[in-house]
């Protein structure tokens, strides 16, 4: 090996480190970019004659080259080739599937849900957009998966009767996987948007799914005390960062810390480029400084003491340390007790699950995909109101 040869691998290495595989802080989680065949920017038919196997794949059949590949290949075969039974094999007997505020225990469930929507959606075309992932085959993989959906309603579905009407909607799916089987799983899909474009009022629609699940037998106590992002009387914590240097999990906590619990919304230039684009629910774009931060302010408006909590931060380089994907999957816990983008207040307990992917380059969010179930917040909402709720003044809901 000639001496520059030599040192072009170590500063190969020095540019996407071993050390990223590990976990740090309980939140930070890292991939190694070079193990897996990624998406970016490939269509489906490149994308699946891939044969290149880069990463070891023990307890996976043989079929699935690496992680993302195991993602995308199981949600073309199951939904788009109608291929229901690969859930036999790829899911859990035992998995449970978080979606908003409700849960969705073993693999029949997850049978039965695919078949209703796929009533609903006959065409439903699942375009994936990005798989950011970590782990191993040993210890496990954990993976989040952005889908944009096309379909044709073409027939009913718990919504509402069929309208023939054509949607899209983005998806963010977060898997724990395991020897070939998705023993966990968080779903969030843009439902509120859904229903806009099929011509429903949401809230009709989040009224009658809370009568529903009301019907079900659902008298118990539904909440167990009101989370604030204050701990008493005491201020929010406050996240420090340990390493010296840029560590992209450690910006990330630290900027939801910052942004999103002490809500020191000035601070959005420190992480966010001037020419930002979010991608928000209800196929909204917002651009630069002044709309970012008037989507923060209007969502937290309608829970303004609400706890905001990271459950899971996951990292993965994109060629070099200068460029990164993000997955953070988060929750914001508290009252609906604000006038803000849900409406006037009905001090019901909301919580609300979200799935956001960032592109991070040169120290700034450039691309974000925000995404969260806005109509099982209205159904949260409705849970317990007696009295009909008036409706927001924003054409949005």
């Amino acid at each position: 090996m000639t001496k520059s040869t030599e040192t072009a691998d170590v500063n190969e290495k020095k540019a996407v480190p071993r050390r990223i595989l590990r976990s740090d802080n309980g939140k930070i989680h890292y991939g190694y970019s070079e193990e897996v065949n990624r998406l970016g920017f490939h269509d489906f038919n490149e994308y699946s004659k891939n044969l290149n196997r880069k990463q070891s794949m023990d307890g996976f059949d043989p079929q699935y080259l690496d992680i993302v590949d195991y993602i995308i290949k199981i949600t073309h075969q199951i939904w788009e080739e109608r291929g229901i039974g690969v859930i036999y094999k790829t899911y859990h007997n035992n998995v449970t599937m978080h979606c908003g505020s409700l849960n969705v225990q073993g693999m029949n469930a997850v049978i039965s849900n695919t078949l209703q929507t796929l009533h609903a959606f006959p065409d439903r075309r699942l375009i994936g957009e990005n798989v950011v992932w970590s782990g191993n085959d040993k210890d496990g993989f954990y993976s989040s998966h952005r889908i944009n959906s096309t379909a044709t309603n073409l027939g009913d579905s718990s919504f509402g009767s069929a309208t023939g009407k054509k949607v899209n909607f983005r998806t963010t799916v977060d898997c724990a996987v395991h020897s070939n089987r998705i023993y966990e799983e968080w779903l969030v899909r843009d439902n509120l948007y859904l229903v806009q474009q099929l011509g429903f009022d949401p809230h009709e629609v989040a009224k009658k799914l809370a009568q529903n699940y009301k019907s079900n037998g659902s008298s118990l106590q539904l909440s167990y005390g009101l989370s604030e992002t204050m701990n008493g009387q005491l201020m929010p914590a406050l996240f420090e960062p340990k390493s010296a240097q840029f560590d992209i999990g450690e910006f990330i906590l630290d900027m939801y810390n910052k942004v999103w619990e002490w809500r020191l919304f000035n601070l959005v230039s420190d992480y966010y480029a001037d020419h930002a684009v979010v991608h928000y629910i209800c196929d909204k774009d917002l651009v630069g400084y002044d709309q970012i931060q008037g989507m923060l302010v209007s969502l937290l408006a309608s829970f303004p003491n609400a706890k905001f909590l990271v459950d899971r931060v996951t990292c993965n380089p994109i060629n070099d340390n200068d460029a990164w994907d993000v997955s953070v999957r988060w929750r914001l816990q508290g009252l609906h007790e604000g006038i803000g983008y849900f409406g006037q207040p009905s001090w019901n307990p909301v919580e609300i699950l979200g799935i956001t992917q960032l592109r991070v380059i040169d120290g700034k969010v450039v691309e974000e995909w925000i995404t969260f179930d806005g109509l099982d917040v209205l159904k949260q909402i409705y849970l317990n109101t007696e009295e009909p709720i008036e409706k927001s003044h924003q054409e949005d809901l």
